[in-house]
C-alpha cells in the first residue's frame, strides 16, 4: 500500500461495538447460533440494530456465510461482504477490509466476525493436511513435509523455534515467561478458559513435550465461540454508544519465500519478516514508534512467535526477545504488557478476534486487566503464514 492510501485510511474509522459468547470447550450449539450471538451482542454494544448493516467481513475457515446471519438477525441489503485467506493471519485484516469499505464509501456499518466449534468439533491441532488427497497446489506444497513427520502446526513451528534456539544461544525458558504472563493475566479475567488458574515458569518447564522444543504449555488450546466486532466512520462513531477504538493503522504482509506456516526455503529461519512488512506500514502510517505504545496484543499461537514477533516490531533487536521477556516486561506493569485478556493461550484461541475486542476494551478503559490510561494499542494477528495488524488508539 503507498503512503498515500495508507494515509487516507488513517483515523477515519472506528471500532465501536464488540460481542462474544462464552469461550469453551463445549459449546453445545451450532457454529451459526454462536456466530449469531456474538453479532447481536456487537451489535447491541454499539447501540445499532440489524438493519443498520450493510457490511461484513471475516475470514477463511469461517463455516458461516454471511447471509445466514444476516437472513437470522433480520440484516438488510448489504453492499459489501469480503473474506479473507490464511486463516488466523486475517485477523487484523478484517478491519482493514472493513475500514476500506467505510472510507470508500461502499459501505456505512461493517461487521467482522468469526465463530466455531474449533474444540468440539473440527481441531485444527490435528493436522491441516495430514489426510488431504487432492492434488490442489497448496497440497502439493505440504505432500513434501508430511512424510517426515511435519504435519500438524506445533510441528511446522517446532522448526522455526528450534532454530531461534540455537542462533541465539536461548533456552525454552524464554518461551515460558511468555506463557506465563498470558496465564497470569488470564487467571484474572472471568472470561477466560484458564481462570483462576496461573502457571509457574516450573510448571512450563515440566509439561510435556508436544514437539521438541515446543511444550504443551507453548501452545494455545482450541476453543468453541464466537467474537464480533463493528466498524463505522469516525463521524458516526462518536454519536454511538461506546468511546470508539479509533482505526490509527492497518496493515497486511506476506514477506519473499513466504508459504503458509512453513517456509522453511527462507534464508532466515529465527525470524517471520511478513510482521517486519505490517510493522513499516504501521509505524509509517500511524507516526507512532514502538516506545509509544501503551501495551500490546500479540497473537500467541505458539510462546516462540511472541518473542520474533517482539523482534520484527522493534520492541528489542534480533535475539534480545529472550531478555526482555525474562525482564517482566510483559507483565501488567511492565515495560510492554500483552495479552491482558490472557491471550490465545490463556483466554481463548479464536484466531485473534478477541484479542482485538481486547484492544477495544483498553481504550475504553474497561478492561479487567486494565493498563492505566492506555491511549495506544499494537494488535497482531497469526505469524508464520501471511499476517496483519492494527494500532487503536483514544479519539482525541
Amino acid at each position: 500500500m503507498s503512503r498515500t492510501a495508507a494515509d487516507h485510511l488513517s483515523r477515519r474509522t472506528a471500532i465501536v461495538g464488540i460481542g462474544a459468547t462464552e469461550f469453551s470447550k463445549d459449546s453445545g450449539r451450532s457454529e451459526w447460533r454462536l456466530a449469531v450471538e456474538s453479532v447481536k451482542a456487537a451489535l447491541d454494544d454499539a447501540g445499532l440494530i440489524p438493519s443498520d448493516v450493510d457490511g461484513m467481513v471475516t475470514y477463511t475457515m469461517e463455516t458461516n456465510p454471511e447471509v445466514y446471519i444476516g437472513q437470522a438477525l433480520g440484516f438488510g441489503e448489504l453492499t459489501f461482504f469480503s473474506r479473507i485467506h490464511y486463516g488466523g493471519g486475517g485477523a487484523c485484516a478484517t478491519i482493514q477490509q472493513a475500514a476500506l469499505a467505510v472510507t470508500s464509501g461502499v459501505a456505512d456499518v461493517v461487521v467482522c466476525y468469526r465463530a466455531f466449534n474449533e474444540r468440539s468439533g473440527f481441531r485444527l491441532g490435528s493436522g491441516l493436511m495430514a489426510d488431504t488427497q487432492a492434488a490442489t497446489t497448496e497440497a502439493t506444497r505440504y505432500s513434501w513435509l508430511a512424510p517426515y513427520g511435519l504435519k500438524t502446526p506445533a510441528s511446522w513451528v517446532a522448526m522455526y523455534a528450534q532454530r531461534y534456539l540455537y542462533e541465539y544461544g536461548a533456552t525454552t525458558e524464554a518461551f515460558g515467561h511468555v506463557a506465563v504472563a498470558c496465564r497470569k493475566h488470564a487467571a484474572t479475567n472471568p472470561a477466560a478458559h484458564f481462570y483462576k488458574r496461573p502457571i509457574t515458569l516450573a510448571d512450563h518447564q515440566s509439561s510435556p513435550w508436544i514437539a521438541e522444543p515446543l511444550r504443551l504449555l507453548d501452545c494455545c488450546q482450541e476453543t468453541d465461540g464466537g467474537q464480533a466486532l463493528i466498524v463505522t466512520s469516525i463521524e458516526r462513531a462518536r454519536s454511538l454508544r461506546r468511546h470508539p477504538a479509533v482505526v490509527v493503522a492497518s496493515a497486511q504482509g506476506s514477506a519473499p519465500q513466504q508459504h503458509p506456516m512453513t517456509s522453511f526455503y527462507r534464508d532466515v529461519l529465527s525470524g517471520v519478516p511478513e510482521m517486519g512488512v505490517v510493522a513499516r506500514q504501521l509505524w509509517r502510517t500511524s507516526g507512532l514508534e514502538p516506545k509509544d505504545m501503551d501495551a500490546a496484543i500479540l497473537y500467541d499461537h505458539f510462546t516462540p512467535l511472541v518473542l520474533m514477533q517482539l523482534e520484527e516490531l522493534g520492541f528489542c533487536a534480533r535475539g534480545e526477545a529472550k531478555d526482555f521477556v525474562k525482564s517482566g516486561a510483559l507483565e501488567l506493569g511492565g515495560a510492554l504488557p500483552i495479552n491482558m485478556n490472557g491471550g490465545q493461550i490463556g483466554e481463548a484461541y479464536l484466531h485473534g478476534m478477541n484479542g482485538i475486542a481486547e484492544g477495544v476494551r483498553q481504550i475504553r478503559g474497561t478492561a479487567v486487566n486494565q493498563v492505566p490510561e492506555a491511549g495506544n494499542i499494537l494488535v497482531t494477528a497469526g505469524t508464520s503464514t501471511p499476517t496483519s495488524g492494527l494500532i487503536l488508539s483514544r479519539d482525541r
